[in-house]
Parts: C-alpha cells; structure tokens; sequence
C-alpha cells in the first residue's frame, strides 16, 4: 500500500466518526431532547401544581345578597326560620342522629354537598328511649360520634338539639339550661368545636329557652320552613307549596336516608336551586 492511498484511508475514517457523532448529537430522544441510555430511567417531570385547598362545601353569600336578620333588643338569640337572600339557594339541616347511614355520609363527603347536623346526645349514642320513628333502620347508631366526627370532616358543622330531646318550654330556666349546655360540652369535646346554633326539639322555644341558649355560647336557634318526609318529599308550610328563596329544609336521621336523601338533592337542583352553606350566609345575615 503506498503512502498516498494509506492516508486517503486514514482521512475517509476521521470524516466518518465525525459524521457518525454529528448524526447521533441530533438525534432528537422524547420532546426534542438528546435519547438516554436504553433502559435508563426517564427524567421526572415536573410536578404539577398543587391542589388547591377546598373551602367549605355550598354556595356562598355574594356582596350584598343577604339581608340582615336584626339582633333583639334584649341582646338575646335571635330566632331564625330562613335566610334574607333573593337567590335561588335553599339550606339543608338534619335533626338527631339516629340513623347513621353511610351512603348518607357519602354523599356528604364526596359530592360536598353542604348540610348542617343538629345532634341530640341520646340519639348519637343510641341510648333510652329509642325513637319510634328510627325503628327499623340498618344502622342505629352504628358509628356513635365517630359518625359525626366524619361529617364533621365532610364539612358540616355539628350544632346542639339538646342532650335528651325534650319539649323546652315544659322546663325552667335551669332545666332547659342542663339540657343545652349539656349537649353543647359533649359536642365540643367529642368534636373539638362548640355549637352556636340550636334547634330547639319540636321548634318549641320560649324566651327562657333563649336565655339558657346565651348563657351556653349560642348566636342563634334555627327553625324551619319545610320538612322532607320519607321518598324525598318536600312538606311545605307556605301555601303555594314551592321552595322559596333562603329556605331552610329540615330532614332527619331515618330508615332509607341515603336514597332519599339523594331523590332530595336531585329534586332541588331540577327546579334550579343551589345548595347554600348556612354557616357562612348565617354569619353574613347576623353581621
């Protein structure tokens, strides 16, 4: 081989590696980036924002909405049957807490459907008398305060409906005190909030009940404008028999609350209304 035709080899062997290497530079790997050794781990992408934190379940006031519900002129509670607000928004409230339906709770939690629970003592923890309108549930007092600990969690306030369900206004001012005073340290210790709502049992309420209610941290006793009765059935008390804007439902701990509960929601929503957050259009209402 002569010198000439050896380096012309040597010169063709260098253009070539220096071809081959261009080659794989440019190779473009996953989005345009240089390919990585076979069977090296892909880089980790980067990591998508972060959930942003839910605030509480239900629609809440706009500027302005609500109206002012007036404190007394004695400084007592007031007594509230429905929210001031020209906007479709009802409110759902469920009384005792006999009943303890996990499809209920379900619902609650993973549709944030917002409810407010007015618990009695007896009824949670499934003691004395049982409610003859309870009998026949599944699940009669199943998870105890465990049960209300969950819906606490789900994003509904535990308020007070007195730790044995009495008619108040058969009591004196020391016996309806025992009674909501009561209810509220169970509460507060089994849930680490205290109640500032009441529901006083059969609605009944007279102004001892309310001074009892003051003296044991309460803001306001809440009644109601229609009850839902078993498959889901509104029961008005307004004569033209329609929900009406602000109105506070009241259902209870029952046999088949999961079902109905669900006919419930569906119904409200197909005749256009929102679900509200009583405790924030409360505290607006009562500002």
């Amino acid at each position: 081989m002569t010198s000439g035709t050896s380096w012309a080899i040597r010169t063709a062997a260098v253009f070539t590696a220096l071809a081959m290497s261009a080659a794989c530079a440019a190779s473009p790997g996953r989005e345009g980036k240089p390919a990585g050794r076979p069977g090296a781990a892909a880089e980790p992408s980067a990591d998508p924002s972060p959930a942003r934190p839910q605030g509480p379940p239900g629609a809440t006031p706009r500027p302005g909405e609500v109206g002012r519900i007036p404190r007394s002129a004695d400084g007592l509670p007031p007594v509230v049957s429905s929210i001031p607000t020209t906007r479709k928004v009802v409110f759902l409230t469920i009384d005792d807490g006999w009943e303890q339906d996990p499809g209920f709770l379900a619902q609650v939690r993973d549709r944030r459907i917002p409810i407010t629970a007015f618990v009695t003592r007896d009824a949670v923890e499934a003691r004395g008398a049982t409610d003859p309108t309870a009998q026949g549930g599944r699940f009669l007092g199943a998870g105890k305060w465990g049960y209300m600990r969950d819906l606490r969690d789900a994003g509904s306030p535990i308020e007070n409906h007195t730790l044995t369900h009495p008619n108040l206004v058969t009591l004196g001012y020391e016996g309806q005190r025992a009674e909501i005073c009561g209810a509220s340290t169970v509460i507060r210790k089994q849930t680490g909030r205290a109640p500032t709502l009441l529901r006083p049992p059969f609605g009944n309420q007279n102004s001892l009940t309310r001074r009892a209610a003051r003296s044991c941290g309460i803001d306001a006793l809440l009644l109601w404008t229609a009850t839902v009765q078993p498959g889901g059935k509104i029961a008005y008390q307004v004569p033209d028999k329609k929900l009406r804007p602000g109105d506070v439902l009241l259902l209870h701990f029952r046999p088949n609350l999961s079902k109905d509960f669900r006919v419930l929601v569906n119904k409200i929503e197909r005749r256009g209304f929102e679900l509200g957050n009583l405790e924030a259009y409360l505290k607006t209402a009562l500002r």
